[in-house]
């Protein structure tokens, strides 16, 4: 079946390095088609202050998955934060972020770090509701529902079993909270008991962060609202080398939306130096959604060398940093070494496991829905 995919270059560097991405996928024979729309500063300063235009929309509606570079949201007052429109318009209920160690290719403090952030996506004070009290009082307001938070806990829980981890930790600061954030733990601790062969627990979301810092190892999967999830999975992906190295997925029940984590960089934009990694570790788990696990695979086992390659800078005899191949060349380089067959490694960090009963069915009758393989590859890598 062939897929359509909606994709958005972005601002500053997401031109080029989503058309680095675009080609190898090519390269690798997804047989995907692309529909391109404009998103992001030059929509935004033509008078649309969400950052996307009306006639987009209905692409975007149409098609299952959006592949969306990262964008420039221009300074000043009046403009929306384009992910949390799009979030909140196509009911994308989950942020999943895979956060591997990419050692060798990627300096680690934790060079065996596997832990997957499970994000809600939708409430928390991310909900944007906020109003002056008084003239020394601004009241933001914290929005915790229980429909919400029993769909992000199940996602959590359905893609643990999925992809085969093996323990789910639910971080809250319910200790103060009690209300919101103990909600959010009670939903768990009752979600928790259909899934008994995953193991469970509660912690509080500071000391929590402060461990995954110290010992990633103690975690698996971690589910947790959306303020905290936004702070801790750019946490968890430094950890891993390098947030410029990370993909994201935010899944809905009928579209997801993969993209890089990192910001549009326009002061290297065009310099032919951006490393296109997150943009590709978004594509491969674009990929493993729309159940093309192998063709995921082929690309991850041959990006590591060839990314290292195009992005380990030199000094030269002034001291300068130059990058010994760029953007445009490094495709090329993966390319090569599609046909190969890599040792495997024990799973891919980018598996998005379908947790929902739509893409359930979605999957059983053969549409695109998150895949549950449990694929074994080499993780995309390079340094920034």
């Amino acid at each position: 079946m062939k897929h359509t995919v909606t994709v958005a270059r972005g601002d500053g560097i997401g031109p080029e390095i989503t058309d680095a991405v675009l080609r190898i996928l090519d390269a690798a024979e997804c047989d995907l088609e692309f529909e391109h729309i404009e998103v992001g500063e030059r929509v935004y300063l033509a008078g649309n202050s969400s950052g996307i235009a009306p006639s987009a929309w209905s692409t975007v509606r149409k098609n299952p998955v959006f592949l969306k570079g990262p964008i420039t949201t221009p300074q000043g007052k009046g403009y929306k934060s384009l992910n949390v429109t799009i979030r909140k318009t196509l009911g994308l209920f989950a942020n999943v972020r895979p956060c591997r160690s990419l050692h060798p290719f990627v300096r680690s403090l934790h060079p065996e770090m596997d832990v997957v952030v499970v994000r809600e996506n939708e409430e928390d004070l991310y909900a944007g509701i906020e109003h002056r009290q008084t003239a020394d009082v601004i009241q933001c307001l914290k929005l915790i529902s229980v429909p919400g938070t029993e769909r992000i806990v199940r996602h959590a829980f359905e893609y643990a079993r999925g992809n085969g981890r093996k323990k789910v930790t639910c971080l809250v600061k319910d200790n103060i909270m009690k209300l919101t954030d103990g909600l959010f733990a009670d939903t768990f601790r009752r979600i928790g008991r259909e899934y008994p062969e995953i193991q469970q627990e509660v912690q509080i979301i500071d000391i929590g962060t402060a461990r995954v810092a110290t010992r990633p190892s103690a975690y698996d999967v971690i589910v947790t609202l959306n303020l905290y999830g936004d702070i801790l999975s750019d946490v968890t992906a430094e950890l891993t080398g390098s947030v410029g190295m990370a993909g994201s997925a935010n899944i809905g029940e009928r579209i997801s939306m993969f993209e890089a984590i990192h910001g549009s960089a326009p002061d290297i934009a065009g310099r032919d130096i951006a490393n296109p990694s997150a943009m590709l570790n978004a594509a491969c788990m674009m990929l493993e959604h729309l159940r093309m696990a192998e063709r995921s695979e082929r690309i991850q086992n041959a990006w590591p060398a060839p990314s290292r390659t195009a992005f380990t800078r030199r000094t030269s005899t002034r001291g300068a940093l130059t990058p010994k191949v760029g953007t445009r060349a490094s495709p090329t380089r993966s390319s090569r070494d599609l046909a190969k067959d890599p040792p495997r490694s024990r799973r891919s960090p980018c598996a998005a496991a379908s947790a929902t009963p739509a893409l359930r069915a979605q999957a059983r009758e053969g549409e695109p829905a998150a895949s549950t393989s449990r694929s074994r590859t080499t993780p995309a890598a390079s340094t920034r």
